[in-house]
Parts: structure tokens; C-alpha cells; sequence
């Protein structure tokens, strides 16, 4: 009997072609785990008008870990055009089955690392004052609070007259006070002390086991002075927890700004649900893209890894598949990390290391190509190619 149970939840796109990938290599590094299927995505929102079912809920509840491959969401009309017609007019409504899933079970702490990888031709080079140029090593790990913020679901277009009166108690709202209900949508940023703390706590833990010298909360308490200034003062409170560990702050937009001018400054970065996305995805631009972005969401019992990427539906029936599976590889060198298997998860992100540098197997991104079956001509290795290679290493 093995050790650990996976719910493999390939979903949409792409992620039913990079997951099996990540598979191969957990097999191959030793990982002593067997895998079940797990049913998510868009064909079971149009189908069943859930695109989480209940019984994989109760797959991740039993086994507590997952690996999830990549999801398809659609804007509120879009997706209920789709809905199998006689499931229209019951009251199914649309969610993001990640976002559920980390609502349900509390996967509070995403971490995002994003680190260059010496050899890749996607790394984020700048210029020198000698006119000549110089690729600084980033080494930046994003800890995203992932369930509150403006993620957390609690939306309304024309909001019900108990909203409305609620609203109207504020000055602030006085002038869209007759702006007619239809017109009007809503959108509230919820921010707890509790939650602050979890996510801060767990972002001086690693800068601490890591050897980071200090941790950056993203924001903008400037403005949004309720929710960003809970989140700033709460890292002042923890920050005492951890001596030796500075405690530094940024606005989200100047730090867009900051991570092109000097991202090798940026090491352990905390910020709230929206703003840990923004910025995740531009620190994952200065080290190869999405294709090498990988991600972990940890709750108190589930974890589930996945990578960034989108479904990308263009690209899922090409044969032989062209994406590039690294980030989903991160992915699951993540998932052994979360348990214990530190050494394993070395050999596995080595590997990749390894195949980076050489240079000899690239996929069309790493050659910046536009995607499309004639990307082999120009030199590029296909999905499985490039994983072949990665094994080749371990």
C-alpha cells in the first residue's frame, strides 16, 4: 500500500495535458504515492451545474492532497448560456472551483516561488550603465493571502435594499446613492486580523528557515486605508515574533515598477488576494512566464499544488502537445517539499536546472514562438520531450 494518496484534478485545457507530466516525474523520483481521479472543470458545470462536484471534495477531504492541473472560467453570462438547458432557471451560479476549493478548505497560504533559472533565454535581463548588460538572479517567493480580499466571493449587481441601506451609512456612498439597482455592482474587500496574522506568520517563517533577511508587505494602505492598513499593522505585530527579520513595505503599484529596476532586492513578499496575484504574475514575467510558475495552497489538513497558467483551450488538441510542463513539474517538487520529501524535491527542481542550463530541449516558449503546430520546424521539443529530459536527469 502506498504511502500517500493524490487526487490528480487534471480540469480544463493544458492541465489535462501538463499533469501527467508531473506524474512521471513524482514516479520516477521515488515519490511512493498512488493517484486518483478527481473531477473538476468546465464539461461539469455545463453538465452537472457544479464545476467542483461534492464527491471530489470528499477525494480531497480523505486523501488531503492534490495536485491540480489548470481550470477554464467564463464571465456570468458566457457561463450560463452554456449550462445544459434544463439545468437553467434552478439557481446553479458560477464560482471558481479553485476558489471554492480554497474557501472550502481553508487553503489560506498560497506560496508562489518565482526563481531564475541560470541558461533560460525568457530571464529578465537590463541594461548597464556601460552600455552592455547584466541578468540579476531573482529569487523572489510570493505568500498570498487566498481566501479573503476581493477573491472572496461576497459580489452583487443590483444589491438588495438591506445592502444598499447598509451602504448608504457611509458619506462615502452618497454619490452612487441614486444610481438604479441594475446599474450598480459591488464588489467588498474583506480583510480579517486573523487571517493577516496566518499568512504574515507563515511568510517570516520561511524568510527565517531560508535564510531571507527580510520580508515585504505589498500594498496600498495609502488609499485603502482600512483593509491595506489591517494588513500593515498586523505585520508590524508579527514582525516583533521574528528578530533579525526586517520588515519592509511597498505600494503595489511602485513595486511593478521596483521589480524591473531591481528584483534581486525582493526575496519573501506578503500580500493580499488580488495584490499576491499581480504581483506573483509579474515576478513569474522576469523568470520565464507561466511556464515556469508554479504554486502551492496550504490549509490547516488539505494542500493542493498547482501551477499559475490558465487552461489555455487553444493548445490542448495539438498532437504531438507543445506547452511547457515545468511549472507543473514546480508544482509537484512543491508537493513533496509539503510532506517531508525535501530530498526528492532537490533531485526534482535539479533536474530542471539541469535541462535549463544545457539548452538543448527547449519548448516554443522558451524560444518565443507563437504557439501552433508548426513550432517543431523552428527547433522546438514537444511536452513530453522535454519531460523525457528531465527524467533523463534523475
Amino acid at each position: 500500500m502506498a504511502r500517500y494518496t493524490v487526487v490528480s484534478m487534471p480540469g480544463d485545457g493544458i492541465g489535462k495535458t501538463v499533469l501527467p507530466e508531473s506524474i512521471r516525474v513524482l514516479k520516477t523520483v521515488g515519490f511512493d504515492a498512488e493517484y486518483v481521479h478527481g473531477d473538476i472543470g468546465w464539461d461539469f458545470w455545463c453538465n452537472e451545474g457544479n464545476a467542483l462536484p461534492d464527491r471530489t471534495i470528499d477525494l480531497l477531504a480523505k486523501h488531503k492532497l492534490g495536485l491540480f492541473g489548470a481550470i477554464t472560467s467564463k464571465p456570468k453570462k458566457e457561463a450560463d448560456d452554456e449550462l445544459r438547458p434544463e439545468l437553467h432557471g434552478k439557481g446553479y451560479s458560477y464560482f471558481s472551483p479553485i476558489v471554492t476549493m480554497r474557501q472550502r478548505f481553508g487553503l489560506d497560504i498560497c506560496i508562489r516561488p518565482c526563481r531564475s533559472f541560470p541558461g533560460n533565454p525568457l530571464n529578465f535581463i537590463r541594461r548597464t550603465l556601460d552600455g552592455g548588460s547584466e541578468e540579476p538572479r531573482v529569487d523572489s517567493v510570493i505568500f498570498r493571502q487566498n481566501t479573503e480580499g476581493l477573491y472572496c466571493g461576497v459580489e452583487w449587481t443590483n444589491p438588495p435594499a438591506q445592502v444598499r441601506d447598509a451602504l448608504a451609512s457611509h458619506p462615502k456612498f452618497k454619490p452612487f446613492a441614486q444610481v438604479p439597482g441594475p446599474e450598480l455592482a459591488i464588489s467588498v474587500r474583506i480583510i480579517t486580523k486573523n487571517a493577516c496574522q496566518r499568512i504574515l506568520r507563515a511568510g517570516f517563517t520561511y524568510a527565517r528557515k531560508f535564510g531571507y533577511k527580510g520580508v515585504t508587505v505589498c500594498e496600498k494602505p495609502n488609499v485603502l486605508r482600512e483593509t491595506s492598513g489591517m494588513m500593515e499593522e498586523e505585520a508590524k505585530r508579527v514582525q516583533k515574533e521574528f528578530p533579525g527579520i526586517a520588515l519592509w513595505s511597498t505600494n503595489i503599484d511602485a513595486q511593478m515598477m521596483w521589480l524591473t529596476k531591481n528584483p534581486e532586492d525582493y526575496g519573501v513578499i506578503v500580500a493580499s488576494n488580488l495584490f499576491g496575484d499581480v504581483a506573483s504574475d509579474a515576478f513569474a514575467g522576469l523568470v520565464g512566464g507561466l511556464g515556469f510558475a508554479c504554486s502551492g495552497n496550504i490549509g490547516d489538513d488539505v494542500a493542493v499544488f498547482e501551477p499559475t497558467h490558465g487552461s489555455a483551450p487553444k493548445y490542448e488538441k495539438l498532437d504531438p502537445p507543445i506547452v511547457n510542463p515545468i511549472a507543473m513539474i514546480l508544482s509537484a517538487a512543491m508537493l513533496l517539499d509539503h510532506v517531508g520529501e525535501a530530498d526528492k524535491a532537490k533531485r526534482v527542481r535539479d533536474a530542471v536546472a539541469a535541462v535549463v542550463r544545457e539548452g538543448k530541449v527547449r519548448t516554443y516558449d522558451m524560444l518565443r514562438l507563437t504557439g501552433g503546430p508548426d513550432v517543431f520546424k523552428k527547433g522546438a521539443t514537444t511536452t513530453s520531450q522535454m519531460t523525457d529530459a528531465i527524467l533523463c536527469h534523475l
